[in-house]
């Protein structure tokens, strides 16, 4: 155990972090799970200490040391971190159209584990443990089973399910938080996963980056390498959580070879702010970080102080198309109730179309017409897609078909010399 003690002016603050404070496991098992402990860490007084302890019997409460020291304490009340990570009152109040499971990943589930909702993919649930409690978590319903990992029997289950279905090309694995798992655990999942032939890409959910980056070792790296291609979205909600421990993790991460996404939330008071969102997803693309989705909050039981009107989130995509890179433009989502998955939402470029013109209108206003071609008539289709000799040749050309010099110059050719056919040396040896 750590002899490092939490006191009442302890905030973490530069001149007093423990010796430890880069072992993850140190944050594990110093998580701020009372309201008490978290007084004590902050020096913060709360006001309505009964109402959040009422909170806690429900929705209970863990927050890392690292997360927790990125809190403003003097302003912590309409602080984005503070509202992420503390539980508030209003969860107890669940809304009319609340639900347990909006998304029906339970009802999608086919084997446990495994919610097989579109037809080329996966969710694959391999961990039920968080380093934090985020309170806006669509799967609040499973908060609090923390100590809960998926025994190798149980992740049988779900890799036979994958193996037997091979229409499955990509795996999503999600939680909890994978990356909480073992790196022993986590490298056999992902090496069971890899030998399945028909899987192309194994993906990895995770907000460790933004709420316990120093989980990200080299050695926990140096497992993932061994899995490519692999690639990992994040979840970073506010430019606030971009800190250099964070950066740095990135970085090496990208370093790494896997190609980085980030899945933010619309969190009202939290992010619902055009340039917050802007800022947020440019840090992100500095960071070689692509910005992914950006999610509708869910309507899960005790998150109806979190959600935005739809509107919110299209005036935030208006002030981004066309007033930042392209590339650093999440696609706004909401993920529909009752498993219907991700609808994208947005600006309504397209005003207006007829026979063979359509109207539209860029970010600054401009209203301008595009012309269709007046006589486009589809390559005739006979529908005999396996003997398909037009574009549907899918397979990658063929690059030892190589002529001439190109032979002998190419590395993947294995031709050291070129001889005409009518050599008379090549005739009279073959004579």
């Amino acid at each position: 155990m750590c002899a490092y003690e939490l006191t009442e002016d302890s905030m973490y603050n530069d001149g007093n972090k423990p010796p430890e404070w880069k072992d993850y496991k140190w944050h594990l098992k110093h998580s701020i799970t009372t309201v008490e402990t978290f007084e004590k860490a902050t020096g913060i007084k709360l006001k309505n200490k009964q109402e959040i302890k009422k909170t806690l019997e429900k929705f209970p409460l863990s927050i890392t040391p690292y997360y927790l020291s990125l809190v403003d304490k003097e302003n912590y009340e309409v602080d984005p971190i503070y509202k992420q990570a503390f539980p508030d009152p209003r969860e107890l109040r669940v809304a009319r159209n609340d639900m347990s499971d909006p998304l029906h990943e339970d009802s999608d589930s086919v084997v446990e584990g495994i919610t097989h909702r579109y037809p080329d993919r996966v969710l694959f649930t391999v961990s039920n443990k968080c380093s934090m409690y985020c309170r806006h978590c669509t799967r609040k319903r499973k908060v609090g089973d923390r100590d809960y990992i998926p025994s190798k029997k149980t992740i049988e289950k779900g890799i036979r399910y994958i193996e037997k279905t091979p229409e499955v090309r990509d795996v999503l694995l999600s939680g909890g938080d994978p990356l909480l798992l073992s790196d022993e655990y986590l490298d056999w999942i992902l090496s069971r996963i890899k030998k399945i032939p028909h899987v192309e890409v194994i993906r990895i959910g995770t907000r460790i980056p933004a709420v316990l980056p120093f989980r990200i070792t080299d050695e926990l790296v140096t497992v993932l390498k061994k899995h490519q291609p692999l690639w990992i979205n994040t979840h970073f909600n506010h430019p606030r959580e971009l800190t250099d421990s964070a950066k740095e993790v990135l970085n090496r991460l990208a370093d790494a070879g896997f190609p980085l996404g980030n899945q933010a939330v619309l969190l009202a008071g939290v992010n619902d702010c055009p340039r917050i969102i802007k800022s947020l997803m440019q840090k992100l693309v500095q960071n070689r970080v692509r910005p992914y989705y950006l999610y509708q909050c869910d309507l899960s039981k005790g998150l109806s102080h979190f959600r935005t009107t739809i509107s919110k989130g299209i005036e935030i995509i208006e002030h981004m198309r066309g007033h930042t890179s392209g590339f650093a433009v999440p696609t706004y989502v909401i993920d529909a109730p009752g498993g219907g998955g991700k609808i994208p939402v947005g600006p309504n470029y397209l005003i207006s179309w007829a026979t063979n013109k359509v109207v539209l209108r860029n970010y600054e206003g401009v209203i301008t017409t595009y012309k269709e071609p007046d006589s486009y008539e589809p390559v005739f289709c006979d529908r005999k897609c396996r003997d398909c000799k037009l574009q549907l040749n899918l397979e990658k050309a063929k690059e030892e078909e190589t002529l001439g010099l190109v032979k002998l110059l190419s590395h993947y050719d294995e031709t050291y010399s070129l001889t005409p056919q009518d050599n008379t040396r090549s005739k009279r040896n073959k004579g």
